[in-house]
């Protein structure tokens, strides 16, 4: 009977889904993204809703920042500069639709453009 028990929890573990990092970032980056467009949606009515995801993006973004700049990452450097710009304009961008200056469709854009590569990078 121990050894039933000990194979069913053994298959149990391995049906579960493997998360790597990509796929995490991915599903960070699509909940941030989900909530950023809805709450544009919603125009003034939602400026609450849509402070909370832009601030959450931009928490990412500086993860995303800081992690390209670690000695230790593996990823091409002209990857790595293109990441890092792309978190520069994010973070000045932001203060602009905070500010109400300028639309949010460009941190839309990035962040859409970001989530397909990090889908077409899974395997």
């Amino acid at each position: 009977m121990n050894a039933a028990i000990d194979a069913q929890k053994g298959y149990s573990a391995a049906t579960r889904s493997i998360r790597t990092p990509r796929s995490i970032e991915y599903q960070v980056l699509a909940g941030i993204t989900h909530r950023i467009r809805e709450a544009a949606v919603k125009n003034g009515k939602g400026f609450v809703e849509l402070v909370e995801a832009l601030t959450d993006n931009r928490r990412l973004w500086a993860i995303f920042a800081a992690d390209v700049a670690e000695e230790g990452n593996n990823l091409p450097d002209e990857l790595k500069a293109r990441i890092f710009y792309l978190s520069e304009f994010t973070f000045q961008h932001t203060s602009k639709v905070l500010a109400r200056k300028e639309d949010v469709r460009p941190l839309l854009d990035i962040n859409t453009a970001i989530l397909r590569g990090l889908r077409t990078g899974e395997s």
